[in-house]
């Protein structure tokens, strides 16, 4: 079986692990999260990181530093995974779905038309009309490692005074090459990014994440949210109520050995993206998914779209048959809006969001696969399209 994504562990994961079981250090704290943390921040130039228990865990935190609470209005993206979305229920606050333009991610077109026809902007809070509630804040994510169009959603943040949360949870190394941000990377631009490091993410600590923020000062306010709010270094002080978010020393040893890994597993994932590509271009049924121009992706996932009929069915039939044949693939995910907890949540013009969740599929992107894998990849999908197509 050629597996979808998973971890690679080559480099030095085993020392550093037995290191920190050797020192006994293997909860959460540790010499092993400090070294993550001082790794994180000088790759992507920012002032301050904290290690955290996941990508939710960071935007949770994110959502908390920014002041967002119960009665207050999110913009999120439609098509993404849940959890990016599931931190804006845990603060009382309500989502609102917004549509994605063909890099998948959010369209900073829609969402500039929804701040102006659809709120009013006074007193520097941006009132949904509809409801009277106050949207403080967006939630912008990365999608399959291509970054948003972050220059045009800055702008429209910054005109209605809103809180850009980063979701870099695809997306660590992928960074712009011109314009603007020329050199920044995704989660360094708005006011918080946040990273995971679950088993199928570039780098992995097994679970675990990151958050970093504008400044020093809001990373340390979420690490001190994250380690249950302790006012007092000798004392059990707890002068707000805190979380059990923090990364232990076990995960960010793995986290330090694969930091180092961090730039050669970008590379391979960058080239075995070209090598589909080639092997790809001319079969008809198929468009592999590209990556926003002025823009270095880590190219975490590979996206097809398809050109089916039935495509619903179809794509299960494909996904099935594909495993049949020893190739994991999968669907992308469901849109938020359609799933039981959000079923009565505000929408503005979903469209293409409706379009891609139909259409995608991801193939086989582990940095370890083979050029004769990706060739065994392709010659199952044209052999599994070419029966379909005659049935």
């Amino acid at each position: 079986m050629i597996p979808l994504s998973i971890p690679n562990f080559e480099g030095n994961e085993k020392k550093y692990v037995a290191d920190a079981v050797e020192q006994g250090w293997v909860s959460t704290g540790g010499a092993y999260i400090t070294r993550l943390e001082d790794m994180l921040m000088e790759y992507l130039h920012t002032e301050s990181v904290a290690a955290c228990q996941s990508g939710t865990a960071a935007i949770h935190l994110s959502l908390l530093d920014a002041g967002v609470g119960a009665g207050d209005m999110v913009i999120v993206p439609a098509l993404t995974f849940i959890a990016a979305v599931n931190p804006v229920k845990y603060q009382f606050a309500e989502p609102l779905f917004m549509d994605c333009d063909d890099s998948l991610c959010m369209d900073p077109q829609k969402l500039r038309k929804f701040c102006e026809e659809e709120c009013q902007y006074s007193n520097s809070r941006l009132i949904y009309k509809k409801n009277g509630k106050q949207i403080k804040a967006i939630v912008v994510v990365h999608i399959f490692g291509n970054i948003a169009d972050m220059e045009q959603i800055m702008d429209i943040a910054e005109e209605y005074g809103l809180v850009v949360i980063e979701d870099a949870t695809e997306a660590l190394g992928t960074h712009y090459t011109e314009g603007r941000y020329k050199g920044r990377y995704a989660g360094t631009i708005g006011h918080y990014g946040a990273y995971s490091f679950n088993g199928n993410k570039i780098i992995t600590t097994g679970g675990g994440g990151a958050v970093t923020a504008r400044t020093a000062a809001m990373v340390e306010n979420m690490k001190y949210l994250s380690t249950q709010a302790k006012d007092d270094p000798h004392f059990y002080v707890h002068n707000r109520v805190g979380y059990n978010y923090r990364m232990t020393n076990l995960q960010a040893a793995l986290g330090v050995a694969q930091m180092e890994k961090l730039p050669e597993f970008i590379r391979r994932k960058q080239n075995n993206y070209k090598t589909y590509q080639n092997l790809l271009a001319d079969l008809p049924m198929v468009k592999l998914l590209q990556f926003r121009m002025g823009t270095s992706s880590n190219k975490w996932f590979y996206a097809l779209e398809l050109s089916m009929e039935n495509l619903y069915e179809d794509i299960r039939n494909i996904i099935t048959k594909m495993e049949d044949c020893g190739v994991q693939t999968r669907a992308i995910w469901g849109l938020i809006p359609e799933q039981k907890p959000y079923i009565n949540a505000m929408t503005y013009r979903i469209e293409k969001a409706v379009y891609y969740s139909r259409r995608i599929l991801n193939i086989p992107c582990s940095t370890q696969i083979s050029k004769e894998e990706i060739q065994f990849v392709v010659s199952v999908l044209r052999k599994v399209l070419g029966e379909m197509s005659h049935e």
